[in-house]
């Protein structure tokens, strides 16, 4: 279901528009190859045509929508290239991450992790993936933040739009449990001071997309194509 999101005070229509979008593409309620309606987006959304367009514009440069003149717009398919590219370029930096984190981390660091991992864990219970994949995202930005690297997570964050569909996938078709028990590892062997270990367990959790990537183009493949047929168009329910 296309979730409208509340638009934020002082936030420009097209902004707002990107970023509705956005995140109804990485959550998959608009799938690879589905059609998107610009006059149902401005409707949906109460809004003009034009910020649709620039939106559009905007997201086809991050390769997440592809806009055929005189034909229309859909959802881009999941590009297995830049996915990999994003777990590389993950994978390199959050290694150092996690083991700064083991010289830096303060004790309130490590309650306010244990407590994402918590909620972690409800969201495996309640089945919740789409919180759980927000969970995910933020016990690695809190790494980043607690290292004063925050502005290193957020080059990363730009690119990794690709990379969360198929996280958002694996957590809606395989084991939840995975991801949460690969934080654990990850948060015991920082609390610890174990960093040999942290980065063996941080090296593993991010390198395991490239597996489940195989089993989800088998299940999935029409995500995958380049030439997808599968177009749908937009709808509330």
């Amino acid at each position: 279901m296309f979730e409208k999101l509340e638009r934020e005070k002082r936030e420009y229509a097209r902004e707002y528009v990107v970023r509705v979008l956005r995140h109804n593409i990485i959550n998959l309620n608009l799938k690879p190859g589905q059609l998107v309606s610009e006059n149902e987006i401005a409707e949906v959304l109460g809004i003009s045509r034009t910020p649709v367009r620039e939106a559009f514009i905007e997201l086809s440069k991050e390769s997440l929508v592809e806009i055929y003149p005189q034909k229309g717009t859909c959802i881009s398919p999941i590009d297995m290239d830049v996915v990999e590219e994003t777990r590389f370029l993950r994978c390199a930096v959050e290694k150092a991450i996690v083991q700064l984190c083991c010289d830096v981390l303060s004790h309130s660091d490590i309650v306010h992790l244990e407590e994402n991992v918590r909620q972690q864990e409800l969201c495996v219970e309640r089945q919740n993936y789409k919180y759980l994949h927000f969970l995910d995202n933020s016990f690695h930005e809190y790494l980043f933040k607690a290292c004063n690297k925050k502005m290193i997570y957020g080059l990363i964050k730009s690119a990794m739009a690709q990379f969360d569909r198929v996280r958002i996938l694996n957590l809606l078709e395989m084991d939840m449990e995975v991801t949460v028990k690969e934080h654990k590892q990850i948060l015991e062997a920082i609390k610890n001071k174990e960093k040999e270990m942290a980065e063996k367990f941080m090296e593993q959790h991010l390198t395991r997309v490239i597996f489940d990537m195989s089993y989800l183009k088998e299940k999935h493949p029409e995500y995958f194509k380049i030439n997808s047929t599968n177009t749908r168009r937009i709808s509330q329910g």
